[in-house]
């Protein structure tokens, strides 16, 4: 059996949607560059979304000691985290191995940050190794900071090298409320545990969007910003094959696509508002009522994106006549409609992502982890958008609601958000393109796996 000496890249993505997607995306980008590239889901994953075998990659699959049903089938956070580590690491090994002794051996491993254990794995067969965070360089530097000890609460502002001054309330929610999910601020905080033993840090983030903070980010370790990691159709390729995400936790229906679009198609350039919380956001009644309430009185055509496990927290009788609700939809393919004047967001890093790089003004309504601070870049650094105030009881009012609908629909500002958004819209576009700031640093990552390809 001959043996190629063609680069072998493995691709392991922590199993939720919002790591799995950027990740494909990227290994979509490593096959174009050349490079074999295998992708190792979960077997839960795996088996339930029956990935498509027409991908630019192959599959393999390792287990979190929940094959039969995932996440949902471990006692606590702690009991899944625990399992993900001893069974990911011996099925990793055995997945190497027997690759190994295959006429495609792998030659380096990209591993999601969330998932050290898999470095030590890598480095025990001595391979080039790169952890992919899938935050951006703001967040990952922060986690850094609090991880080693740079970080001293609660002084106000805190300042941290390369990022703008911040106050607690733009701090990753973990901070503000250190005992809510504290398994989660641990997995975040040990992200950075043994980095120092990776050849290269990858960022799912734009040289351009955060220079400062990518260039603080390097002195700790050698960094690459690599993104966008949105399906090239959305960044100027007119390829119909790399139009959506590979995996969806949620099925779109074919004839709600349908009137997704007929119903945008007759609504005025930048007259709708898109409300969207993502996968896993868990609104209280009173603040859907407010919801619904503002929307409705701000008098803006809209489309809310309300999953079936929420729809029960609607006012009876919810029945807009200038919107539409939506169990799920396309979002690039929405965000990407001249209609779409304003994007209502948590502020989760691939929505905006998705935003800056289609050029969407946002309005920012953060919830956890991450979201506070990316919503501080989207109102006081990237300056496309406005932040909710929210209400001493933890609500956001109906009138506050409206009054930020009004500021980036109408009037000087709003121009001012949607002049800024084609910019980072323009930069984005630019990133992946030949020559680009993320292009360059993927080219640098190829070539330096060839070298020691050619070393060895």
């Amino acid at each position: 059996m001959e043996r190629t000496k063609k680069p072998h890249v493995l691709v392991i993505p922590y199993p939720s949607q919002g790591h799995v997607n950027p990740m494909l995306q990227f290994s979509n980008t490593l096959s174009s560059k050349g490079i074999h590239t295998t992708v190792a889901l979960t077997t839960f994953i795996f088996n339930t979304f029956k990935p498509s075998t027409t991908t630019s990659f192959e599959w393999d699959t390792i287990s979190d000691g929940f094959d039969d049903a995932g996440f949902a089938a471990a006692r606590t956070i702690d009991d899944y985290l625990f399992q993900i580590k001893t069974n990911g690491t011996k099925t990793l090994i055995d997945l190497i191995r027997r690759r190994q002794s295959s006429n495609h051996p792998i030659h380096g491993v990209v591993y999601d940050s969330f998932m050290p254990w898999a470095l030590d794995v890598a480095k025990g067969f001595g391979l080039m190794v790169a952890a992919f965070f899938t935050q951006p360089c703001s967040v990952n530097f922060i986690y850094y900071c609090s991880h080693v000890g740079l970080l001293s609460l609660p002084s106000s502002p805190v300042t941290i090298p390369g990022l703008p001054p911040l106050q607690l309330q733009d701090l990753p929610s973990f901070f503000s409320a250190p005992d809510c999910y504290p398994q989660y601020f641990q997995l975040v905080l040990n992200q950075w545990s043994n980095t120092e033993g990776a050849d290269w840090i990858l960022v799912n983030s734009i040289h351009e969007f955060e220079a400062e903070e990518g260039h603080e980010l390097s002195k700790f370790g050698p960094t690459l910003t690599i993104g966008p990691t949105i399906p090239s159709f959305y960044l100027g390729n007119p390829n119909e094959n790399d139009k959506k995400y590979e995996l969806d936790l949620f099925k779109v229906e074919a004839d709600e696509a349908y009137l997704t679009r007929t119903w945008l198609e007759t609504k005025p350039n930048g007259s709708v508002v898109y409300v969207s919380f993502g996968s896993m956001a868990n609104l209280s009644i009173t603040q859907m009522a407010e919801f619904a309430s503002g929307l409705v009185e701000s008098n803006y055509y809209f489309i809310w994106v309300i999953r079936a496990s929420e729809e029960a927290k609607l006012p009876k009788g919810f029945a807009p006549e200038k919107g539409l609700t939506l169990k799920w939809c396309s979002q690039l393919e929405v965000l990407s409609n001249k209609a779409i004047g304003c994007f209502f967001t948590h502020c989760g890093w691939n929505s905006t992502l998705e935003a800056l790089c289609l050029g969407v003004p946002m309005l920012a309504m953060p919830q956890w982890t991450d979201q506070p601070t990316i919503a501080k870049y989207v109102k006081d650094v990237w300056k496309v958008g406005v932040r909710v105030k929210v209400g001493e009881d933890g609500i956001v009012r109906k009138d506050e609601i409206k009054a930020c609908l009004r500021t980036v629909m109408e009037g000087d500002r709003a121009i001012e958000f949607k002049q800024n958004a084609l910019k980072w819209k323009q930069l984005g576009l630019e990133a992946l393109q030949q020559g680009g700031s993320s292009m360059k640093n993927i080219d640098q990552l190829v070539s330096s796996l060839r070298e020691k390809i050619s070393a060895d």
